[in-house]
């Protein structure tokens, strides 16, 4: 992966926005302690570089009928490079990244008709030329996304300036389902590539008034439609192992072995799935002693766990519908 330098006031510039995503320069340059100038050029330098971006995480429901589903992919020698290229030109892909272990190529998909599903997972993954074999697995509850996994850089004070930015809308616990108007879905869609949009700005895309645009993405925003985050690969802040782990746990242990996952510090994604697994944990990690503290220390005491399979990230590809280039937006 090409290497990026993110010094040590640029790593809590990322700490900052992932807990106030949508955050004016104002407030981060008090919460940073730094002059809103410095923080403006370090976030326009990092966007520049396809390093950075604040994206708008939408809610299954809002986008889609079902759920999501995680594919293994095992290919013919020599090919998973063809593959996972083609299989990320999916639109319905979410993620692909080549993998060893489990897999050679693994992606997440998520169709916005049921019954497309069936035959992008039957027809259209397993037609692709290279694809030996498939696996899915359909996702039931997620514990944790990736807009809640932290850099652990800032103080409590720091916190405390940016949860109380007027900006940081605190989304409810119940999202606000499939009743979607026209005009939020076309917000939506602003907020999902851009989630620092700002209502004037969506406003002139949209033919709105700056006031009724600023109501529709408050709305969304407080029904959880939409989630604002930050979009950075963990490698370029020092996690340089990615994993997908796969857990086969007792009936009586998923609910409390997938809660106790989703609240560990390596968590990006954790859901309960239906499949021949329970529960798959996607996390990442400084480095391999790290990793086998998790398995070793962390994981081995969980209750109910029978099996698990693992596949290592060796290339991200493609992460939440964007592309992916040695780690930076392609």
């Amino acid at each position: 992966m090409q290497s990026a330098v993110l010094n040590e006031a640029d790593l809590d510039l990322v700490a900052a926005l992932q807990v106030a995503p949508r955050a004016s320069v104002a407030v981060l340059a008090d919460a940073l302690g730094m002059s809103s100038s410095t923080v403006g050029r370090r976030l326009a330098r990092l966007e520049e570089q396809r390093i950075l971006r604040v994206i708008g995480q939408v809610e299954w429901a809002a986008r889609a009928e079902g759920n999501p589903r995680h594919v293994w992919v095992t290919t013919q020698p020599g090919s998973v490079g063809e593959v996972a290229h083609a299989l990320a030109q999916l639109p319905e892909a979410q993620l692909v990244a080549e993998t060893s272990g489990r897999s050679d190529v693994y992606l997440a998909v998520h169709d916005t008709d049921r019954a497309r599903a069936r035959e992008l997972l039957t027809e259209r993954i397993p037609s692709v030329p290279g694809v030996a074999g498939t696996h899915s697995e359909l996702v039931l509850r997620a514990l944790t996304r990736a807009d809640s996994w932290r850099l652990h850089r800032l103080d409590d004070a720091q916190v405390a300036t940016l949860s109380q930015a007027e900006d940081a809308v605190t989304p409810s616990d119940s999202p606000g389902g499939s009743k979607v108007g026209e005009d939020e879905r076309r917000v939506i869609a602003l907020l999902q590539q851009d989630g620092r949009i700002t209502a004037a700005e969506a406003g002139r895309v949209l033919g709105l008034s700056q006031s009724t645009t600023y109501r529709l993405i408050q709305s969304i925003l407080r029904r959880g439609l939409v989630r604002p985050r930050v979009e950075v690969e963990p490698a370029l802040l020092g996690y340089g192992l990615e994993v997908i782990i796969a857990l086969t746990i007792s009936p009586g242990a998923i609910q409390a072995v997938a809660e106790e996952l989703a609240r560990h510090p390596s968590a990006r994604y954790v859901s309960i799935v239906a499949g021949t697994t329970s529960v798959i944990h996607q996390g990442v990690f400084r480095n391999e002693d790290e990793m086998a503290d998790f398995l070793t220390r962390d994981l081995a005491p969980l209750p109910g766990i029978s099996a698990l399979q693992v596949s290592v990230v060796l290339r991200m590809l493609r992460r939440y519908w964007i592309h992916r280039e040695d780690g930076r937006f392609a």
